[in-house]
């Protein structure tokens, strides 16, 4: 009921996972990441897979391990369908083998496509080609371009509701953590909450504390002056914000 695709950027090391399916509030339950490891489960989901593996994985566990040792424990990995990248950037994957066709992965170099109750392999195949294609673009923007490719190709056969774009910059926190939850155009919606978050989010969400910045940034000058720059340019340009929020009261 879902496809999914799980990356690292191998120009920064930063973790992803984007998710679309005709399911409500995919977001909630597919996407698991740690500073240095990543987990999408999903199909007739167990949320522990993501959960324990995920931690297992940044731990230090090899991914192969880590799903032999979810699939022999639990009595429903028939029906399970979950793709990970660990801390050395290996690949596992596995589809149950009573996932509802059409069900399958396919992975290259740090980044892993895993789908079911899709149109057909061309849904997973064209998200992982749309996404090596365009390694020059960035990572958040590469993976919703590779998505929308899948959804091109056919996506989840039952239509449309859900997506998720979630990103990591080797934080326990996300970087960035969108979802479309009942939308006619899900990934749309989240390109256009990614453009909003280019507004002001992005700026401040540089700033924050870090691992190794417990601080993290201790004045908003400059935050400040990025922000009112950014949006000079974009009346410069005539170019308006997609977001929704009202205006200040006054």
């Amino acid at each position: 009921m879902t496809y999914s695709i799980v990356a690292r950027d191998p120009a920064t090391g930063h973790l992803g996972i984007a998710v679309a399916s005709r399911f409500f509030a995919v977001g909630a339950l597919v996407p698991h990441i740690h500073p240095n490891a990543a987990v999408a489960t999903q199909a007739f989901i167990n949320p522990l897979w993501g959960i324990e593996g995920s931690a297992r994985l940044q731990a230090g566990e090899a991914a192969e391990d880590v799903i032999a040792d979810l699939i022999g424990r639990d009595d429903g990995q028939a029906q399970r369908q979950a793709h990970m990248i660990d801390a050395k950037g290996r690949i596992a994957a596995h589809t149950g083998t009573a996932c509802i066709d059409w069900a399958g992965h396919c992975s290259a170099d740090g980044v892993s496509v895993a789908g079911n109750m899709l149109t057909g392999p061309q849904v997973i195949d064209d998200t992982l080609v749309c996404y090596l294609d365009n390694l020059d673009k960035p990572f958040a923007e590469r993976l919703l371009l590779a998505m929308q490719a899948g959804e091109d190709a056919g996506g989840d056969k039952r239509g449309r509701q859900a997506a998720a774009l979630r990103i990591h910059r080797g934080q326990a926190y996300p970087w960035i953590d969108l979802r479309a939850d009942d939308h006619a155009d899900p990934l749309e919606e989240l390109r256009r909450l990614l453009d909003v978050a280019g507004d002001r989010y992005l700026f401040f969400a540089e700033e924050l504390a870090t691992a190794d910045n417990f601080s993290g940034c201790k004045d908003r000058t400059e935050l400040d002056r990025a922000i009112a720059e950014h949006e000079a340019h974009m009346k410069a340009a005539g170019v308006s914000s997609r977001s929704f929020a009202t205006t200040p009261k006054s």
